[in-house]
């Protein structure tokens, strides 16, 4: 992996809307083949409302990392640190396989760089240890 580290991510993707066409679907198809009250079918539509909206509202969310700089954006948080800053980076694979970046800084400082932005772990965890950053990984803890 080469420097510069440039990564976007997009709210809508392919496995979304896959899956809402599939709620939606088996939602409709009740309602027509066992008589399932409308109300119940709209009550459990209710959960799908904050995919539907990513889906809709297609969030674009960045992280670049350089020599210099590592920065990183989501539509609510804007930020950038240098890397010179940063003491190592743990990495946590949940149970949903998802992977959480926390990052420990010389000043005893933890950030924790948002899921919505981070970039492939492998890729991440190569250009941090290019730049002499110290990694871990931790694998399905329950607690932290």
């Amino acid at each position: 992996m080469n420097l510069p580290l440039r990564h976007t991510s997009y709210g809508r993707s392919r496995a979304a809307l896959l899956t809402l066409a599939g709620v939606y679907g088996t939602l409709v198809t009740l309602v027509f083949l066992i008589d399932l009250s409308p109300f119940i079918a709209a009550f459990f539509a209710l959960f799908t409302l904050p995919a539907l909206w990513e889906a809709w509202s297609n969030p674009v969310s960045t992280f670049e990392l350089t020599e210099n700089q590592m920065r990183w954006s989501t539509p609510a948080i804007n930020d950038a640190i240098p890397p010179l800053l940063i003491l190592r980076a743990r990495f946590d694979t949940r149970l949903d396989l998802s992977v959480k970046v926390t990052l420990f800084l010389k000043d005893n400082r933890k950030l924790r760089l948002p899921h919505a932005c981070t970039p492939p772990h492998e890729a991440l965890e190569d250009a941090f240890q290019k730049l002499g950053i110290k990694t871990e990984r931790h694998h399905f803890s329950l607690i932290g």
